[in-house]
């Protein structure tokens, strides 16, 4: 038997074995996962799309400024004056291609009311703190906003920490606070739009937001993109959601002064994640989150995004999930480590069993292997359109998501840079649906395993769900960290341009590497 008459004969055992009974259920379940994402960013769409609608139809009604505010009334000065005071705490880490134009998104937020602006870092000898002074300066006649440096963390992550002393030191008068990731870029109502929800209804909890990835060139980015896909599900409810981006979480000032529900407890003692945190405790005390449809931010990717950060940028992702604050949180981690586990797998497998059918088709009328023309004779090929229509179906209201994702940015920011469909490649897209659908298992239990992770040069380690040890990896810690290119330390290097290949192994160099005790 030759080379080609055994993969005759391989492909015939396949194709046979995928349109087995099981291998019709394997095909099922792909085909519904695929619909039901379909059907979920289809409601998303419909969400975002009616704020547009409503947008439009002020703007129509002579309401010119209908991207800052509902009612027109709101921006009459007696209105304005009687607004609460907001404290904006931005934890920051290194400087990226993309944080100068966020960070004066920030701070040039046309909220009528008293805001301050708290950029909190570890040390001076962090790159963003030279940009953050010339940033301050240039706006220094026009906001209310301080350099606060909050030294190392010792029983928390470094973000976390950075995040209370920011809490610790805002103006007494304030009566919420906003917590911003440097990779948010603001629309200027943002913060009137979550003050306004807070103020119309008290018993919201936290208020968040979620990211429009971005893509650059970088393949890895639309890895980036595909992930954040089915998680922005959770954001798009135009309201009440049990999901929380630590991007964006406005919160009640005296919640933090008051430690109510031991949330700055939580947080301080062995905390990893915030959102994950206090997530979990809002949830164990039943208050409210709430997602308003406004708070979308555009988030453009690194344009030298590599499979390493990409890699790593996963397993930060993937290790908040083994921190937990109680038993019950720990349940719900679990359970949402091995879901997410087999759909990722359930979904990717139809495509492998859809190839097999493909190529037994394309095969068979060149070989005199009966069992393979039998095997082209089954329902394989008929299998693989299906799952064909249902991919298409998936990324039509993928698509239709973005759009009008984008759309509303732009209305939200009408005097800021345009958002793009354009350059979006739909065909990276498809494969970047199925790379990271193998490799988000590999990364949690890769996270599992170790329970340890490198982010942004430090080390962490987890026992019992809590931070255990902190190692700072200066010399031999990445200069850039994973999605925004940033540098972290010494100077400023170019982008490396190494290939794929080299950018696996040395993940897998590092997948190797003992555990440090």
């Amino acid at each position: 038997m030759d080379g080609l008459e055994a993969i005759d004969v391989v492909l015939a055992s396949l194709s046979k074995a995928f349109s087995s009974s099981i291998g019709i259920l394997a095909f099922i379940q792909g085909c519904t996962i695929c619909l039901t994402l379909a059907i979920g960013w289809a409601f998303a769409a419909y969400v975002r799309n009616n704020v547009i609608r409503q947008m439009r139809r002020r703007k129509e009604d002579g309401h010119s400024f209908s991207f800052l505010c509902d009612n027109i009334n709101d921006l009459e000065h007696s209105a304005q004056e009687n607004l609460p005071m907001v404290s904006v705490v931005m934890p920051l880490k290194g400087f990226g291609e993309h944080n100068l134009r966020n960070w004066r998104s920030q701070i040039t937020s046309l909220y009528g009311g008293p805001v301050e602006f708290l950029f909190v870092m570890e040390s001076t000898e962090d790159p963003a703190h030279q940009a953050i002074r010339k940033l301050i300066s240039d706006f220094q006649d026009h906001v209310d906003a301080k350099i606060v440096v909050a030294g190392f963390s010792t029983t928390c992550s470094q973000k976390i920490h950075n995040q209370l002393v920011g809490v610790e030191r805002m103006h007494k008068d304030s009566k919420y606070v906003l917590f911003l990731d440097d990779d948010v870029r603001l629309h200027p109502g943002t913060i009137g739009a979550l003050t306004a929800e807070m103020e119309k209804n008290p018993e919201i909890f936290i208020q968040t937001g979620f990211p429009l990835d971005l893509p650059s060139a970088s393949f890895w980015s639309y890895c980036i993109y595909e992930y954040h896909m089915p998680c922005s599900l959770g954001f798009a409810t135009g309201g009440k959601t049990f999901f929380l981006w630590g991007g964006c979480m406005m919160m009640h000032a005296d919640d933090f002064r008051n430690n109510r529900y031991g949330l700055v407890s939580a947080l301080r003692d062995g905390g990893y994640s915030d959102d994950m945190t206090l997530a979990a405790i809002a949830g164990q005390h039943k208050r409210l989150i709430s997602s308003p449809p406004v708070a979308i931010f555009p988030h453009p990717l690194a344009s030298d995004l590599s499979f390493l950060r990409y890699w790593n940028y996963l397993r930060k992702q993937t290790f908040v999930l083994e921190s937990y604050v109680t038993k019950v949180n720990w349940f719900m981690n679990r359970a949402l480590f091995l879901v997410h586990c087999y759909l990722s797998w359930a979904f990717i497998l139809p495509y492998f069993m859809a190839a097999t059918h493909i190529a037994v088709s394309l095969r068979s009328p060149y070989t005199n292997e009966t069992s393979l023309k039998e095997a082209s004779a089954s329902c394989g090929l008929l299998l693989a359109v299906v799952l064909i229509i249902c991919t298409l179906l998936e990324l039509i209201s993928m698509w239709n998501l973005t759009k009008v994702e984008i759309q509303l940015c732009n209305l939200l920011t009408p005097e800021g840079p345009r958002v793009c469909l354009n350059s979006f490649n739909w065909a990276l897209v498809l494969f970047a649906v199925l790379i990271d659908n193998f490799m988000f298992p590999i990364t949690a239990c890769r996270s599992y395993i170790t329970q340890s992770v490198n982010w942004s040069g430090i080390q962490y380690c987890l026992a019992d769900g809590k931070v255990s040890k902190i190692q700072r990896l200066k010399k031999t810690g990445p200069n850039y960290t994973y999605l925004a290119g940033k540098r972290l330390h010494g100077k400023l290097l170019r982008p490396s341009r190494n290939s794929f290949f080299s950018s696996l192994c040395r993940a897998l160099a590092q997948w190797q590497q003992p555990k440090k005790e």
